[in-house]
């Protein structure tokens, strides 16, 4: 009997690449809050879920390949659709639309919900392992 680990870790695995992404943008935002004209943006977690939740509907969860030797390609798709300008609440006079405190606190948040699904995750494998050896 083969082990599906796409049914034993469910969502879980793609939620951490996806954490992994947005702590990328959310840095980005944080590197770039002096730059004039610099637009903040972030990644809709719910938009991305919806686009996955169709997708495995359709059956048409993985990329399509084009030659052989390519490999096929597992986890989200981020696109643009994900991908949002962050609106401000208050405009700067260089245009600049970071906010530099609410960016600290979405990556501080992001990166403690990275670390939850790492755990989650390492707690799966280990049931897994412990399964696989009688324990």
């Amino acid at each position: 009997m083969s082990i599906s680990f796409e049914k034993a870790l469910g969502i879980h695995q793609q939620a951490l690449s996806f954490r992994a992404q947005r702590g990328e943008v959310l840095a980005n935002n944080i590197a770039n809050a002096d730059t004039p004209n610099y637009k903040a943006r972030d990644l809709d977690f719910s938009a991305v879920l919806a686009q996955q939740a169709d997708k495995q509907a359709q059956g048409a969860f993985h990329a399509a390949t084009t030659h052989e030797r390519h490999i096929e390609a597992d986890g989200f798709d981020m696109g643009d659709a994900a991908l949002k300008y962050r609106i401000p609440f208050q405009a700067a006079i260089d245009q600049n639309t970071v906010d530099a405190q609410l960016e600290q606190a979405n990556y501080t948040e992001n990166a403690m919900q990275f670390q939850a699904s790492f755990t989650l995750l390492n707690s799966k494998f280990n049931g897994l392992t412990k399964a696989l050896r009688g324990e």
